[in-house]
């Protein structure tokens, strides 16, 4: 039998023939975002206009941070349920100290070592103590959202110059804004796609998620590992919260309520498996995008209750959920 030119071509240079299904539900979730924008703009007018996609990371910095986070624990398998009080408790922590008299400098890493600690303390206990994460997780929200209360009932203004200007730092190109939270969540999903795409660490995150044992008959350093992810989480949720402290410029103890869900509907929607494994945090990050357009449109609409945002996600998680089991199964 010959082989054709265009086979030994693609044999030469190793160009796969078929796509690898790791990628179909996030080239899903860019289809459904590509899908929503071309509506979008040919039903409003000044849809697609710079200022109006602008906001749509401005508004969101905060909860693409937190789906970052999250997507290191959920590829090792586990799951995350305090990131939402975190990043309350983050907020409290920042406005108090700001109104305490304490410096921007101090304060900032305090806020995000918050954040730190409580995942530290989160992956000891599932790891070291075989505490489910789900338990584990959940009792860190009653702990951090309970903080915020012994901290501040009521809640707190910002009114540090220094904070200020740093909250309202803003870069205008040709009618796009960057503001200082968009830049910084940029820079941490930069950082996040480097380490577990590039890094060893990033690679043992795969393979705890795709089967404990197994890691660790490879003899990767899955205790560390672990641990680590729920710090990264952790971390990510203080740094969210320091965003969305200066979005608001407040600190405020029932902020975040229900963000949790918010950030797992996002990783889930942007192609990574519950059971861990398999994601990417470029997908996280288009499933947050996918969160904000569809409040976007409903805004427009005009004639739209808001909780109709509730309803579109819970049904774009379902389909997201069911096109995951039928990969799997397929695999199997």
């Amino acid at each position: 039998m010959t082989t054709t030119a265009p086979a030994r071509a693609r044999r030469a240079l190793k160009i796969p023939t078929r796509l690898d299904r790791r990628y179909l539900p996030v080239l899903g979730t860019f289809v459904v975002l590509a899908l929503m924008l071309i509506v979008g703009g040919t039903r409003y007018e000044n849809f697609l206009t710079p200022a109006v996609v602008s906001n749509l990371f401005i508004n969101n910095a905060h909860l693409i941070v937190l789906a970052v986070g999250l997507t290191f624990v959920i590829l090792t398998g586990g799951i995350d349920l305090s990131v939402g009080s975190v990043l309350a408790l983050s907020t409290v922590i920042t406005a108090a100290l700001l109104q305490a008299g304490l410096p921007v400098a101090v304060v900032l890493p305090v806020a995000v070592g918050a954040g730190t600690v409580i995942g530290l303390a989160h992956g000891v206990m599932v790891h070291y103590f075989q505490v489910q994460p789900f338990v584990a997780t959940l009792a860190g929200m009653f702990f951090a959202r309970g903080l915020c209360f012994v901290i501040a009932p009521e809640s707190i203004a910002i009114d540090n110059a220094s904070f200020v200007e740093l909250a309202g730092w803003v870069q205008i190109f040709a009618g796009w804004r960057m503001s200082s939270g968009v830049l910084i969540a940029l820079v941490v999903v930069g950082i996040a796609f480097l380490a577990l795409h590039f890094t060893r660490f990033g690679r043992t995150v795969y393979a705890i998620g795709g089967g404990e044992q197994s890691a660790l008959l490879m003899g990767l350093p899955v205790a560390r590992t672990k641990v680590l992810a729920y710090v990264v989480s952790g971390t990510c949720a203080g740094l969210g919260g320091l965003l969305f402290a200066m979005y608001s410029r407040s600190g405020y103890s029932l902020t975040g309520v229900g963000m949790e869900l918010d950030a797992i509907a996002a990783v889930v929607i942007g192609g990574t498996l519950l059971t861990g494994g398999t994601g990417f945090v470029l997908g996280s990050v288009l499933g947050v995008l996918v969160l904000g357009l569809i409040q976007t449109i409903i805004t427009f609409e005009g004639t739209l209750s808001s909780w109709w945002t509730r309803i579109v996600i819970g049904v774009l998680l379902l389909i997201f959920v069911l096109l995951q089991r039928a990969l799997s199964l397929r695999k199997t």
